[in-house]
């Protein structure tokens, strides 16, 4: 019997300041609200990050997906190094409810363990 899922394709923006940590290979963890829409993505699938309003883009592979009930204990389970290796936990948390409102952040958070596919450039 085999397994008959298939991978999926998702398509995500990406501020440039994280996309190009991405694109090196530093950011393994990606961060997202828990939204409904995101709510099968699992191992195994590939995200395409692309710079809103840019052609460029950048694919990865989605090796796990993990979800928490906020963004601190996010960072905490994951550790701030992986999410964001140039800013401090502090940093990142400001960051990231700068992005998402506290309404946002009440959904849950997905911490997205990523391995960038191929040498890419932009």
């Amino acid at each position: 019997m085999s397994d008959t899922t298939t991978d999926r394709m998702h398509e995500l923006n990406l501020y440039r300041r994280y996309f190009d940590l991405v694109a090196a290979g530093r950011k393994t963890i990606e961060v997202r609200v828990r939204y409904p829409h995101l709510a099968d993505m699992a191992a195994g699938d590939t995200i395409r990050f692309r710079i809103k309003g840019t052609d460029e883009t950048c694919d990865v592979r989605v090796l796990r997906v993990t979800a928490y009930p906020d963004f601190e204990a996010l960072l905490d389970g994951e550790g701030p190094a992986n999410v964001n290796p140039t800013a401090s936990r502090e940093q990142q948390l400001v960051n990231i409810r700068g992005i998402y409102p506290p309404e946002k952040e009440a959904l849950g958070a997905l911490a997205i363990e990523i391995e960038l596919l191929g040498a890419q450039r932009p």
